[in-house]
């Protein structure tokens, strides 16, 4: 992989990680199209692939904690509060609400976890298949535009338990899927539980820490396990992390206005848009012909 595709699929992840029209999708459907151009790219069901974009996934979290860091560190200053309390008092007190918050978040990621390890293989052939990649965007659209249409939400962090966090991760485990958007799925299901839209985007981004460094963590010891030449340098996945990282700021914020303002419909046209594009051949999709 040359650095001006590493940072090329860089600004991609960045651009599409938190519009909710799946960066994942993007990626891929780049990478067949550059394929297509017989550009000399891995698969991208192939595990080096698979890790960079887990790398530049891991990147968009460096806007995460940019955009949301009063958020986020009064949510880390909170809980270790929290639970020195609670464990001063001998433990026999309910959980303070932020702490209680981090181990229902834990709670998301098993979830995503055990859904995400149980249907891995099925999720890495859609990798493979434009087609149905077509399929998953044209779920997402529905979602965003129901989601726009649902009536204010009333719940509040504190009323957030186990069902609503059990729901959150195993929409965040399905959107492993290419074409299912992580924070369009993460949020329109909290939507669903009935959270209120801001805390239904922080808990969505928050999430997305643990979950994709644990993913990152584990596509890269399955890479280090085949012990062979890789075409994807050490100088690509930095490539790739520092751009999404850079262009990641700048699409948290967009999203964050059109979630608030209840406009995340204006997506679903263009992800149909695309489905569409997909089905009727209009993309490139085709491998190039041995040369």
């Amino acid at each position: 992989m040359t650095l001006w595709i590493a940072a090329l699929l860089g600004v991609i992840q960045g651009v599409f990680m938190f519009l909710p029209v799946s960066s994942t999708a993007h990626m891929v459907l780049t990478e067949h199209w550059l394929i297509a151009q017989g550009q000399a790219l891995p698969p991208p069901e192939s595990p080096e692939m698979i890790l960079f974009a887990l790398v530049v996934h891991v990147g968009t979290l460096v806007s995460i904690v940019v955009v949301f860091w009063p958020s986020l560190w009064r949510f880390v200053s909170n809980s270790l509060r929290d639970v020195a309390a609670w464990a001063g008092g001998g433990g026999r007190e309910r959980l303070p609400l932020f702490w209680r918050l981090f181990c229902l978040g834990m709670f998301s990621v098993l979830c995503t976890a055990v859904l995400g390890l149980s249907l891995k293989a099925a999720f890495e052939h859609i990798f493979a298949s434009p087609s149905m990649i077509a399929g998953t965007l044209t779920l997402t659209g529905i979602l965003l535009w129901w989601a726009d249409r649902l009536a204010p939400r009333r719940r509040g962090l504190k009323g957030v338990n186990l069902r609503v966090a059990g729901v959150i991760g195993l929409a965040q485990g399905l959107a492993l899927m290419p074409g299912l958007s992580r924070s369009a799925m993460t949020i329109v299901f909290a939507l669903f539980t009935g959270l209120k839209r801001r805390w239904a985007a922080e808990y969505s981004f928050f999430l997305a820490i643990p979950t994709i460094c644990a993913a990152t963590l584990l596509q890269a010891v399955d890479v280090y396990r085949l012990d062979a030449p890789t075409e994807v340098s050490p100088g690509a996945l930095g490539v790739g992390f520092v751009t999404a990282a850079l262009v990641g700021i700048i699409s948290l914020k967009l999203v964050i206005y059109f979630l608030y303002k209840a406009r995340l419909k204006v997506f679903s046209f263009y992800v149909w848009a695309l489905a569409l594009a997909i089905a009727v051949g209009w993309l490139d999709l085709a491998p190039a012909p041995p040369s």
